[in-house]
């Protein structure tokens, strides 16, 4: 499966990039976020925890924050790095070379931002207090 196929498209388009959105999202959802990747983590669920951000329907992952019940602009779901190369979006023979490149999952999130020209994994630091 391609991240294309990911994607409802409904041609909703803004004028500012919607990466600015989600960087606001990402910073307001940061310690909920960072609680489901240690909890993924210590159920032993996966080491690679990874984040799909969106704003259309997809059939990846679990809900975790839901933009309608928050009031926010993306919605984020939580899954695994074995869920992603179950689905093809990470080929197995790149799947050692994705964890090479995986950052501390208790300092960094991994998201897989999805917008409609496309798809890309972000690491984004999780907020200091």
């Amino acid at each position: 499966m391609n991240p294309e196929e990911l994607l409802n498209d409904n041609n909703n388009q803004k004028k500012d990039s919607p990466l600015k959105s989600l960087e606001v999202d990402l910073r307001l959802y940061s310690e909920s976020i960072r609680e489901i990747a240690v909890e993924i983590m210590v159920e032993g669920l996966s080491g690679y925890p990874i984040f799909v951000a969106h704003q259309h329907e997809v059939k990846l992952g679990e809900m975790i924050l839901d933009k309608e019940e928050l009031n926010t602009d993306w919605n984020i779901h939580a899954s695994t790095l074995e869920e992603f190369v179950e689905k093809g979006i990470i080929k197995k023979e790149l799947k050692q070379r994705f964890i090479d490149n995986f950052k501390n999952p208790h300092e960094f999130m991994c998201v897989f931002a999805i917008v409609p020209e496309g798809a890309n994994f972000v690491f984004f630091p999780y907020g200091r207090e």
